[in-house]
């Protein structure tokens, strides 16, 4: 989870920094941070007050989050996602929840609330992925 705290920093994103690593058999195999898709703006350069233009819903315009960069980038180089775990430091999106489902990931363990951040009653994102048998549970703070 340091690890992925840590490339959260490296997010151009002027509303949240979200990073990601994703696992298998305790090693690393792909690694994210949410922003925009390489080539295009860096948000907090291009519109370093407000962030991207917003989509209909109120949502970024550009940004791909952390566990899409990470799937994506995984998925480019070949990787296996079969019974992978996912570390985040916030909590799957519902969106995002379904691409974790659907790419085989076994496992999610996040550090922050998505629900608490967008000031939902829930996490759907968490709900679906234990639904359907992908353990999804908030990390445990580390002792000092």
């Amino acid at each position: 989870m340091n690890l992925a705290s840590d490339l959260a920093l490296r997010s151009h994103c002027v509303k949240a920094q979200v990073g990601a690593v994703l696992t298998k058999d305790t090693r690393i195999i792909s690694i994210g941070y949410n922003g925009p898709p390489a080539g295009t703006h860096n948000c907090d350069e291009e519109w370093p007050d407000a962030g991207c233009p917003r989509d209909a819903r109120g949502s970024c315009s550009l940004a791909l989050h952390a566990e899409e960069n990470a799937i994506l980038y995984a998925s480019k180089n070949g990787s296996d996602l079969q019974g992978c775990t996912l570390y985040v430091t916030l909590s799957p999106c519902l969106p995002c929840a379904r691409l974790i489902f659907s790419s085989g990931i076994k496992k999610v363990i996040y550090k922050n609330s998505y629900a608490e951040y967008k000031g939902l009653p829930s996490d759907e994102g968490v709900d679906f992925l234990n639904k359907f048998g992908v353990e999804a549970i908030k990390a445990e703070p580390a002792s000092p």
